[in-house]
């Protein structure tokens, strides 16, 4: 199986080195081979964004967030970053009918249904209706069968 981390998965992995990070989140993300594991090009522009806009009044924490961006999820998902094409701009428009959804989530569904891959997300409400498949780490009862086999101890970074 393939994967598509929300953007709330990969902020999440963030705090892996503070300690702050969900274990369920990191001994999920840890089970899985990272080739895997992808990401949507609104998942970058959603992670730039925010770097931006903390960077306008906190250029220390600016200046941490850029850091980790440029240097473990841009090499991270350097060759597993899936842009936003046609297909997928199609499939989204779909999404749109007859109930509007929010634009970054709708593409990333149209993403994950165009390209066969299961949304990881905390937020699986905003998938509801869409038809891609969903797992939450956060949740212990949708961990604990993904994580039998791994070897992952939780420790260090993942990211």
């Amino acid at each position: 199986m393939k994967y598509l981390l929300d953007t709330n998965v990969v902020s999440e992995l963030r705090k892996v080195g503070d300690g702050k990070a969900d274990p369920n989140v990191t001994k999920w993300v840890g089970a899985q081979d990272s080739n895997v594991l992808f990401i949507s090009a609104i998942t970058i522009l959603e992670i730039e964004r925010g770097i931006l806009t903390i960077q306008r009044r906190d250029a220390a924490q600016g200046s941490r967030l850029r850091g980790w961006m440029d240097s473990r999820v841009r090499p991270e998902f350097a060759e597993r970053v899936l842009p936003i094409d046609d297909a997928i701009a199609t499939r989204c428009a779909h999404l749109h009918i007859p109930d509007r959804r929010n634009e970054a989530d709708a593409l990333i569904a149209a993403t994950a249904l165009v390209h066969g891959l299961t949304v990881v997300t905390r937020n699986v409400q905003d998938f509801d209706g869409t038809g891609v498949i969903v797992v939450d780490p956060w949740q212990d009862f949708e961990v604990r069968s993904q994580l039998s086999l791994s070897n992952f101890d939780g420790e260090g970074e993942i990211f």
